[in-house]
């Protein structure tokens, strides 16, 4: 089969011919029909700390058609549409058999979306009907990341939140707290490429700017209780201080892999809890999937499909801030 493989720190993937995978006793074999281009992708290609080996393919936002079955499979079978949850645990511990793959000690985050054919185990997956695409399959594991995140927070209704960094991650943040009570929501970024999203999943966009603060204060009516940092860039912190209302939660979802700091006594004196976040539990991976059974769902942040071949080209272009929001690969 044919997949984007990783080679080398900072070098693009390369379109290479590799062997079809084959499935053990309880796993499966999807035809990947969408994979989601991941920004955590982009990170492993460029830093060390990830510790990714030549010959890996990544891509774990991916959606297909089961092809094959092992022999101990029971659940599912050949023709079924799956949605593949990426962790991968051992299935037999405390944290597995609770739902919670993520805090298995033999967790593993899988790729294997950015090429024709992957593997996964029966318990990763969920099976969805022909009314959800493939592309909201692919959806899925990003909105669970967001979900996941919007629980942890506390959110009450008619919470005033405040979500910086209007990526993928920040829309979906966005997108869930609306939908699950909050007053109001306002979605800050440095571009405003992705103003019109943010207002499609009923948040107020604020440009950063000198006056942020302020600016996010008189949209939201009062400093926020809630902050969502889904940038994971060094300096967010300290602004998501400057914002936060006294006795305010920060929800960490961004993907910073650099030093940061920040100076205590602006968190202190206004007794600011700090929340980090990260994966989601299999009953919110379900969660995602059913609200697509239901209705349409965020689908607009899917800006562009390429095929495999152009995918190498289009990661590259996504370490450049563009207009583009999640983009799929079509294998």
């Amino acid at each position: 089969m044919k997949a984007a493989v990783f080679r080398a720190l900072d070098r693009p993937l390369s379109i290479e011919n590799i062997v079809d995978p084959k499935p053990r006793a309880d796993e499966i074999v999807v035809k990947v029909g969408r994979c989601g281009i991941c920004g955590s992708d982009l990170h492993m290609t460029r830093e060390p700390i990830f510790g990714l080996q030549p010959g890996a393919v990544l891509g774990h936002e991916f959606a297909g058609e089961i092809i094959e079955i092992g022999k101990n499979v029971e659940r599912l079978k050949v023709g079924d549409r799956v949605a593949v949850a990426p962790l991968r645990g051992c299935g037999h511990c405390a944290s597995c058999l609770a739902g919670e793959p993520s805090w298995c000690s033999r967790m593993t985050l899988q790729g294997g979306g950015y090429a024709e054919y992957a593997a996964a185990t029966e318990r990763q997956c969920r099976k969805f009907p022909d009314s959800v695409s493939l592309a909201d399959g692919a959806l899925v594991e990003p909105l669970a990341v967001a979900l996941h995140g919007v629980a942890l927070s506390g959110l009450k209704a008619g919470a005033r939140v405040l979500v910086m960094g209007a990526g993928p991650i920040g829309i979906g943040v966005a997108f869930w707290a609306r939908r699950l009570g909050a007053g109001r929501v306002v979605l800050s970024d440095l571009h405003d490429a992705h103003s019109a999203l943010a207002r499609e999943v009923g948040a107020h966009f604020v440009k950063v700017n000198g006056d942020a603060v302020e600016n996010v204060r008189e949209a939201l009516g009062g400093p926020p209780e809630i902050v969502f940092e889904c940038v994971g860039a060094a300096g967010i912190l300290a602004q998501t201080l400057e914002h936060v209302a006294p006795r305010g939660t920060i929800v960490m979802l961004g993907l910073c892999t650099s030093p940061d700091s920040f100076i205590p006594f602006a968190a202190v004196q206004k007794e600011v809890r700090f929340q980090t976040s990260a994966f989601f539990t299999l009953r919110e991976f379900q969660a995602v999937l059913d609200m697509f059974e239901r209705e349409q769902g965020p689908r607009a942040m899917v800006t562009d499909t390429v095929s495999l071949p152009a995918m190498p080209d289009a990661f590259e272009a996504l370490r450049r801030r563009t207009h583009q929001c999640k983009v799929m690969v079509r294998p």
